[in-house]
């Protein structure tokens, strides 16, 4: 399989995600964390925007930032199920809640600042095309900026999924883009 149906998998599992964390869908009251589980396999896909991208200065950067970004997705992730199956029980979410919260060693890595290096990893890959592809470079970096700023600041499911399609349309713009510019080379 082509390392660009990767990062369209990665894209549609990510986007779901946010559907799904966006509580636009009913929920299924079931014992399985769909948002997470997708959100896990779309941001593990998403890897492969580091081999799909030139390779210059910025994208090696954007590659390490990526990779990072991908890891707290996966310990984020890791958290949550922990926390999920807790199930109702809200004293003990609570107390797992305050103890993430006081280690810092896990709050910053995994919950406050290593997810948002995912989409700045992106966003820095996209940026490599500002000049030839400027409107899908901004959906890009304006939307990666959105998702963050609807979900911490605003608290805003919907917002938070229209941010995250921008970003994600952008990115697949791009990727169509390489696609296409590839295919003229052979």
């Amino acid at each position: 399989m082509k390392t660009e149906r990767f990062c369209t998998i990665g894209l549609v599992f990510f986007l779901t995600s946010y559907l799904f964390f966006s509580n636009i869908l009913p929920s299924f009251n079931t014992s399985i964390d769909f948002g997470h589980w997708f959100n896990l396999i779309g941001a593990c896909f998403l890897l492969s925007f580091n081999d799909v991208f030139p390779k210059t200065k910025i994208n090696k950067v954007a590659s390490v930032l990526t990779t990072l970004g991908v890891i707290a997705h996966i310990g984020l992730c890791t958290i949550d199920f922990i926390m999920s199956s807790y199930g109702n029980n809200e004293i003990e979410k609570a107390e797992l809640s305050q103890h993430i919260s006081n280690s810092p060693l896990i709050f910053y890595p995994f919950i406050a600042v290593g997810p948002s290096l995912l989409f700045l990893g992106l966003a820095f890959h996209a940026f490599t095309f500002i000049k030839t592809e400027t409107v899908k470079s901004l959906m890009v970096i304006v939307g990666a900026v959105a998702v963050g700023f609807s979900f911490f600041a605003l608290k805003n499911g919907i917002l938070m999924l229209l941010s995250c399609l921008v970003f994600v349309l952008g990115l697949g713009l791009l990727l169509y883009k390489q696609e296409e510019e590839k295919l003229l080379q052979e």
